[in-house]
């Protein structure tokens, strides 16, 4: 479908000549000399939004304003806050969003059909990939057959989900799916599907090149930003709208320069390099600013350095983690298996657009930070924040101060109660490096042996996502460091669940040919699926009587990984303390099975003699990792997995499917469900209302994330959302998992506000996705919100700092909305998720003047009414009434997050999509 470019009113389109072809395109040094202002100093990343404005300049949605305020941007040091309608190129979707997305654009289908329309009027404007690889759970592992195994389920649990989505690749235009088995949809858009800049043919048949941009329904598509592709992380809903030609609105962002000096030091990887550049970025506070890294240490950074730093980008709460195109850009894409001519075309246009790295680049930024690479040293990240950095070297004091933390806070009644160590004629414990008196202990018996667990055990040793695993360098590294271990006669230990998930079929392919591949799984690092696994929550299933003994005895459980998350509830049900770690240091914790043991200075093992065997005697050296990443990382090993990316394996080609244009909604389905939103709508919006007399769903406290709100992984037959499966017959081993459930409403909603480790304030001391019912009686917070819906009573909720960080969960803003929350009242949002609620229809609120929910004394039991919203404007600040239960009150000022004019309208609509629903009726009629 060729794209719509602007009238050139300010003469800016130009004509390119590179790679054997002559092409279109919009010209900034073109634009400066038509007097539209001085560009010369602006980012790189900078000058990719501004050249979407040059490209689809229309004197409406864009006008030459809008361009020069880019000018002024620099002028004024980094701030200009204009608003301005930005169009990506493409979306980019996972499984996990891309289901709910794709609900959403069948039910339209339905909907525009309903309001006298044409089905084929809901159809994708821009290229849509969507990318299955949130659904392979971890239930074999530690052995050959894993792989196979764990595919075979994932088509038994899923195939009503691959079902719709093979539909909707043939029913809607634009639209395609790389099959499961493939690799995570970040990997395989660096990769593969990223250009770097991109060419298409416009309205009028010529063709024209751009700056390859997108938009992704998962917050890690900001992993390209290494590649010099801008894009980042939408909730669905967003990402559904701008798919259907919809602007994105934003406000032109403050750009913060990261310097990047000297080279790493022997030993550290980068892995260690992103978990210090989170810490350093969340102390700085980057939320809702785009990140440039640059300074002449980015010539000692790889490409695949670059991707693991812009993939985290959302944990350092930015949104987007940029590097500028140079010549390392040009040599991962001849690596990677690009097109000659795309590699010619993308150096002489970053050349000339003035999107290139020169030595000694120094645009304007707002602000700047620096780090001297060489002071980055071996870390990890936990046992609950991405932020959270720990050095290596302190890393055992940390977890046992955060042991003691943990019981001689919350659990100080169990010590007198009895149920404290080593209690009720269990064997003597032995010794815990760091043990002060605060560690439960209990004991597992097998047909293999007996052996003691404890707070600390590492139940969890996961080489997972993207992050890590598109890396050959950490790649490589952890598969030498299993082959040293190996040859010591070092294993994992028995409690330990290892599993190997690689992001693309590349990684098999050089590990492979390194020989390493046979050393991993050696030492139980099998290939166990090709997608996020444990990083997403789809850990699988521990041991039963691993699992027993750590919930009989209260045991905090550790999981490391080579992931991006660590949030409370998301990696295991039964894991409490989760850490983030670079692949070589997995291998080396599942080799130590204890989080209290001093890896950086104390022994990790025996070898065949008895020796003690420490992490230097198993670390790789750079030059040994550089060496067989040379020799075994080749251009044609990317050529030959991704030369039918889209066809699948056997299993995704027997899958059947219907030509139709509408879809046939199973009634009985537990998958896929006709969500309720657009069912009975009306022709013509309604107006923004008032909240009067609201009740308390939740308060909650700082760093609430999308996770807390809406879980993605196992939930529990005792659960709301476990009950509703039970009643139709679905038994407990075929659950799933949140996350693969998010086609069906009525199993979402049930699980918002369902996260084991969620704390409601209102409650004292109790965990889990409880409130007080109307009757005062605590209950389910889904119960108690139909019991409210039911007296037609609106409901509101309070939270903290950060609220809705992590992950572009669209399902977190639709959950909130199906339980009737109106809005929601925090100290502050994260991006994404404030976006999502808007896009939603629900209303998000921020405290003034030093107001918070514990300054107010909320205890749940309060009414709130809030003015001023029949009248309102973007960013405004009106009156709340909060009536407590003894019947005084209390005025307080609120600021209203409908951030945009736009943004208005939406919520006048009831959501992004019923605006853009009836838009498309309307131009119909």
């Amino acid at each position: 479908m060729p794209i719509t470019v602007g009238h050139d009113s300010s003469g800016t389109r130009k004509t390119l000549s590179a790679g054997g072809a002559s092409v279109a395109y919009y010209s900034i040094p073109a634009a400066e000399a038509a007097g539209l202002g001085d560009f010369s100093r602006l980012p790189a990343s900078l000058k990719v939004v501004l050249e979407n404005m040059l490209r689809f300049e229309d004197g409406k949605t864009v006008t030459t304003d809008d361009i020069k305020a880019f000018a002024e941007w620099a002028e004024k040091g980094g701030k200009n806050p204009r608003e301005i309608a930005y169009r990506p190129a493409r979306v980019l979707m996972q499984d996990f969003t891309g289901v709910p997305a794709v609900v959403d654009l069948a039910a339209m289908r339905d909907g525009i059909v309903a309001l006298g329309g044409d089905a084929q009027q809901i159809n994708p404007l821009n290229p849509v990939d969507l990318v299955i690889d949130h659904s392979v759970m971890i239930d074999e592992f530690g052995n050959p057959r894993a792989f196979q195994m764990n595919v075979d389920r994932e088509y038994e649990r899923n195939i009503e989900r691959y079902t719709f989505l093979k539909w909707g690749q043939k029913a809607f235009n634009n639209f395609r799916v790389v099959p499961p088995g493939t690799g995570i949809c970040h990997q395989v858009n660096l990769e593969y599907l990223a250009q770097t800049v991109w060419t298409d043919k416009d309205q009028n048949g010529e063709e024209v090149a751009y700056p390859d941009t997108l938009v992704g329904t998962d917050s890690h598509t900001t992993m390209v930003n290494g590649l010099a592709v801008l894009g980042w992380g939408v909730g669905g809903i967003e990402a559904e709208a701008a798919m259907l030609g919809q602007p994105i609105s934003m406000l032109i962002p403050e750009v913060i320069g990261f310097k990047l000096t000297g080279a790493m030091k022997e030993g550290t990887t980068a892995t260690d390099l992103v978990l210090k550049v989170v810490e350093m970025l969340r102390k700085k506070g980057v939320v809702g600013k785009f990140v440039e890294f640059y300074g002449d240490g980015l010539d000692n950074v790889p490409l695949a350095d670059r991707a693991t730093i812009g993939n985290m980008a959302p944990e350092y709460g930015a949104t987007c983690g940029f590097f500028p195109i140079d010549d390392e850009t040009l040599k991962y894409l001849e690596l990677t298996g690009r097109d000659k001519d795309r590699i010619a075309l993308v150096e002489a246009y970053a050349k000339e657009n003035g999107m290139w790295r020169d030595p000694g680049y120094e645009p304007v930024y707002t602000d700047t930070l620096e780090l001297d690479m060489a002071d980055v040293v071996p870390a990890i990240s936990g046992p609950k924040r991405p932020q959270d950095h720990i050095a290596l070297s302190e890393a055992a004091t940390a977890f046992s101060t955060y042991v003691k933390g943990q019981r001689e806070g919350k659990d100080a009644t169990e010590k007198a109660e009895g149920r404290w160590e080593g209690e009720g004629g269990q064997p003597e414990p032995v010794d815990i490096p760091g043990d002060e008196g605060h560690h439960k202990r209990g004991y597992v018996s097998t047909e293999d042996g007996s052996y003691q667990m404890h707070d600390g055990s590492i139940v969890i040793a996961s080489i997972t996502s993207c992050t890590n695993t598109s890396n050959p360098y950490v790649m490589i590294g952890a598969g030498l460091v299993a082959r040293k271990a190996r040859e010591l006669g070092l294993n994992r230990k028995p409690w330990v669940k290892t599993s190997l998930a690689p992001g693309s079929q590349v990684v098999t392919s050089y590990l492979e040919a390194a020989n390493l591949q046979d050393d991993l799984d050696a030492i139980g690092f099998n290939l166990v699926g090709y997608g996020c696994t444990t990083c997403i929550g789809n850990s699988g299933p521990l041991a039963p009587e691993i699992s027993k003994c750590i919930n009989d005895n209260d045991l905090i459980g550790v999981s490391v990984l080579s992931g991006n998350r660590n949030f409370e509830g998301r990696i295991s049900p039964d894991v409490r303390a989760n850490y983030l770690a670079s692949p070589p240091l997995v291998v080396a914790y599942a080799l130590v099975g204890d989080m209290n043991v001093d890896i950086w200075a104390d022994p990790i093992g025996q070898d065949k003699d008895g020796k003690d065997v420490y992490l230097k005697d198993i670390w790789p050296s750079q030059a040994e990792i550089a060496e067989l990443v040379e020799k075994t990382v080749t251009r044609s090993a990317f050529q030959e997995k991704y030369a039918d990316v889209f066809k699948g394996d056997e299993k995704w080609q027997e899958v059947e499917t219907t030509d139709s244009e509408t879809y046939d909604w199973p009634p009985s389905s537990t998958y896929v469900q006709n969500p309720p939103y657009f069912q009975g709508m009306d022709k013509e919006p309604g107006e923004i209302t008032n909240i009067e007399g609201a009740r308390i769903l939740a308060i909650l406290g700082d760093m609430v994330t999308t996770d807390h709100i809406s879980p993605a992984g196992s939930f529990k037959d005792s659960t709301p959302a476990g009950k509703y499966l039970i009643d139709r017959q679905v038994p407990l081993r075929e659950f799933n998992s949140y996350g693969s459930r998010r086609g069906n409403h009525e199993v979402m909603m049930r699980g918002t506000f369902a996260n084991i480790r969620i704390k409601n304030e209102m409650l004292d001391g109790v965990e889990g996705g409880y409130t007080l019912g109307p009757d005062g009686e605590q209950t389910s917070i889904f119960d108690a919100a139909m019991a409210y819906q039911k007296e037609g009573t609106p409901l509101v909720v309070f939270g903290g700092e950060q609220y809705g960080a992590g992950s572009s969960r669209d399902w977190a803003a639709k959950g909130t909305n199906l339980l009737g929350v109106k809005a929601v009242i925090a100290e502050s949002f994260e991006r994404i998720h404030r976006s999502n609620l808007v896009g939603m229809g629900v209303i998000p609120f921020e405290f003034t003047g030093g107001d918070d929910r514990t300054s107010l004394g909320l205890k749940g039991d309060e009414t709130v009414s809030i003015s001023g919203l029949d009248t309102v404007k973007p960013l405004a600040e009106v009156l709340a009434t909060i009536t407590y239960g003894d019947g005084s009150t209390k005025e307080i000022t609120l600021k209203c997050r409908i951030d945009t004019a736009i943004e208005v309208e939406y919520v006048e609509h009831g959501g992004v999509l019923h605006y853009v629903l009836r838009n498309l009726a309307g131009a119909a009629a």
